[in-house]
């Protein structure tokens, strides 16, 4: 499916990632730049961590564990099990074949490369078509004030599991970084057929990716419909914190609440189904569709959906 220009995807993990598979099925891969959060990003056991980054690149490489959601399929834990033995850090998981990823991306940052360079060596090892870039090559952290203070973010939604409500977020560095190069020229450079946000978190997924200055301005420039998908059915997250999260922000989930937080920006918005009686509300076209995406067919027939729904925004030649 192609409509003869490039699509732009901004992606957190494992949602977004279940879409940018769909996008990249779809698509030719050379129409396809997903661009990937790294406010999650951090520094463990001496590594570089990237979460979402990783959940993206091993989705696209057909690697990705389908049970977890992240990591790698297949995975064996020996590495783990040994560190517990010896007492060390076992609350952030790294399974035997994913620890290679980080010990070799760490390498190779240390050596002068930059995340760009890694993650586009690890995708053309890995058989990955469309461009995945990180959001940024400079430092970004997202960190969560809560009631026991602020976070950094993998201690509050891994180590806490989520559970002290956040106050507010910050994305340290974001002022200072800047956005990944190809991407900023994608959106500049004209002929985009689509920017599509993903159904991500908005506030810790997408919201770091937007925080980086001048991208915002990039995307409302780039003359190309954007279309955003959803991540709340039925009021509730299909996966992850959104909906508690937007609760303690004073709001009530549901998918109008998660367009709210573009409105900047939207063209267009797909949204479940079972969502149909907030339509109304969105303040932009909306597609009605089923968006919990369970089989690899759901996720290439949701793609189509908003591809449709972005070619029939196109303003006229």
């Amino acid at each position: 499916m192609s409509g003869g220009g490039p699509v732009v995807a901004l992606s957190g993990g494992v949602g977004g990632a279940k879409l940018a598979l769909g996008l990249s099925r779809v698509l030719p891969a050379e129409e396809l730049l997903v661009v990937a959060n790294t406010g999650d990003d951090f520094e463990h056991l001496g590594l570089h961590v990237s979460p979402d980054l990783d959940t993206l690149m091993y989705a696209l490489a057909g690697l990705d564990n389908l049970e977890t959601g992240w990591g790698r399929r297949d995975e064996t834990w020996s590495f783990m099990a040994a560190l517990g033995e010896l007492g060390g850090e076992t609350w952030f998981r790294l399974g035997d074949r994913d620890l290679a990823t980080h010990v070799e991306r760490t390498r190779r940052l240390r050596a002068g490369e930059t995340l760009s360079q890694v993650t586009a060596a690890f995708c053309r090892r890995l058989g990955v078509g469309p461009r995945l870039r990180p959001m940024s090559d400079d430092r970004v952290r997202t960190r969560l004030h809560t009631a026991e203070g602020w976070l950094d973010f993998q201690d509050w939604f891994v180590r806490r599991q989520c559970r002290p409500a956040v106050r507010a977020i910050a994305f340290d560095g974001a002022p200072a970084a800047r956005p990944q190069p190809e991407v900023m020229a994608a959106l500049r450079g004209g002929g985009l057929r689509a920017v599509v946000i993903c159904p991500s978190n908005p506030l810790i997924s997408i919201e770091p990716i937007l925080a980086l200055p001048g991208l915002r301005e990039a995307i409302r420039g780039c003359g190309a419909p954007v279309v955003a998908v959803s991540p709340i059915i039925g009021g509730e997250a299909v996966k992850g914190p959104t909906a508690k999260m937007l609760r303690e922000f004073g709001i009530p989930p549901g998918a109008a609440a998660v367009a709210r937080r573009y409105r900047d920006l939207l063209d267009g918005y797909v949204m479940d189904e079972a969502d149909a009686a907030e339509a109304a509300a969105v303040g932009v076209p909306v597609t009605l569709a089923r968006t919990r995406m369970v089989t690899l067919a759901d996720r290439e027939a949701l793609a189509r959906t908003v591809l449709a729904a972005a070619d029939a925004l196109r303003r006229p030649a």
